[in-house]
């Protein structure tokens, strides 16, 4: 149901009027003022750096991982004697960095946490939110719109994370303008990409194709809020206790801080339950996994559309030779009591490379559900069973009430009589 328009809103438009009239000329002159910010491509493009550590190929070259290699659209990555080489040929499209199963390809830019952070910032103030690529907007993005590389960067595990919680987020990519794309292959990892998404979260993603349908307008209560706020620094009052329902609301930097003490959260709870190997290694969850294991913290019940692969052992065919243990990008495997194969599932990311190197064929990938990533947040257990417990002592004293009352009431009645 639509929001009534109210004073407060009739303010904000009257102040949005005077700030035209102070410069009414503003989109023209930011255009020609040299030291405003300028259209370029360059800035949204990051060369990618290789880390040997988690990388497959690296670990053991029987992984068969090629992942990065097959998407580069110009062979800029070579992988020689357990080191990752990016060459200068590279065009920082950032393919790669999706591509790579363990994140052993690195790009800080387009970081499933940051993308998410940028996706989620523009969702959070602004009724719709885009992303799209340098070749599709050709211009400075607004506060709305989310520019990456190319449209094939960001992860399956990224837009699944967006879509649980984001429904006003759209790709913007207009007709045609992958088909003269040098980074061949990037509509085709987005498709797949967001079909993967779409299946787990239960819900449609938006795609925008026509440009003069972009719009870029801000949610009403973080309009409100900003406006306030804006008073407050000017006037130092705290105007904001005029309004409880507003100050109530979450800034956007308190959503993003929440979701990071979630993820910190939840990692903990992981480290303590099983977060070394009995030979001491410590396990590691990528990017990737820490936005999945937070979006089905949230919403446990989307663990069903999920379809995971883990390994599995045939123990009669295992010789405790530990060649699994060793190629574990996250060191998900382990070998406990006298050489038994056991698996944490959280961190098993599904590659597949303890399979392909186990001499003995005793492993094998199989799909299930998402069921046993949903890991118990010990924080929310405690609050809900403080508020259980305050509710089961209100109903006491509730009872205990209406017995003194009646007992009142009867005694009142004899009196009566």
């Amino acid at each position: 149901m639509a929001q009534e328009h109210d004073l407060f809103d009739d303010i904000i438009e009257i102040s949005k009027g005077f700030d035209f009239l102070k410069n009414p000329l503003g989109g023209v002159t930011d255009a020609l003022d040299p030291s405003a910010p300028q259209w370029n491509p360059a800035d949204y493009k990051e060369r990618p750096r290789g880390n040997t550590i988690p990388c497959l190929a690296c670990k053991n070259e029987k992984s068969g991982c090629t992942a990065c290699m097959d998407v580069c659209p110009v062979n800029a990555i070579e992988i020689e004697e357990d080191a990752i080489e990016i060459l200068d040929s590279c065009r920082k499209c950032g393919l790669c960095a999706a591509a790579c199963p363990t994140e052993a390809i690195i790009s800080p830019r387009l970081a499933p946490k940051n993308v998410y952070d940028d996706i989620v910032s523009a969702a959070t103030s602004h009724e719709t939110a885009y992303v799209t690529c340098t070749r599709a907007l050709k211009r400075m993005p607004r506060e709305n719109e989310v520019v990456v590389a190319c449209v094939g960067d960001i992860t399956a595990e990224t837009w699944f994370s967006v879509l649980a919680d984001y429904p006003n987020v759209s790709v913007y990519l207009p007709l045609g303008v992958c088909d003269k794309c040098r980074n061949t292959g990037g509509e085709d990892i987005l498709g797949e990409a967001i079909a993967t998404a779409e299946e787990w979260a239960g819900t449609g993603m938006g795609l925008e194709v026509d440009p003069k349908s972009l719009k870029c307008h801000k949610r009403r209560e973080y309009e409100r809020k900003e406006y306030m706020e804006k008073i407050a620094r000017t006037t130092g009052l705290t105007v904001t206790k005029l309004n409880p329902a507003t100050a109530a609301l979450a800034s956007v930097t308190q959503k993003l801080k929440a979701h990071r003490h979630q993820i910190t959260q939840l990692e903990r709870t992981l480290n303590t339950m099983c977060g070394t190997t009995t030979t001491k290694r410590r396990r590691t969850l990528t990017h990737g996994r820490q936005l999945v294991l937070s979006t089905l913290q949230n919403h446990p019940e989307l663990a069903q559309n999920m379809q995971v692969s883990t390994p599995e052992c045939d123990f009669d065919k295992c010789t405790s030779c530990g060649e699994c243990v060793n190629v574990c990008p996250t060191f998900a495997c382990d070998l406990v009591g006298s050489g038994r194969f056991a698996l944490e599932s959280t961190y098993c990311l599904g590659c597949g490379a303890c399979v392909k190197v186990c001499p003995e064929h005793a492993l094998k990938l199989v799909e299930h559900d998402a069921s046993n990533l949903v890991v118990v947040d010990p924080e929310a257990e405690e609050k809900a069973a403080q508020k259980a417990k305050a509710h089961e002592e209100a109903q006491k004293v509730k009872a205990e009430a209406k017995a003194k009352l009646d007992k009142m009431l009867d005694q009142v009645e004899k009196l009566a009589d």
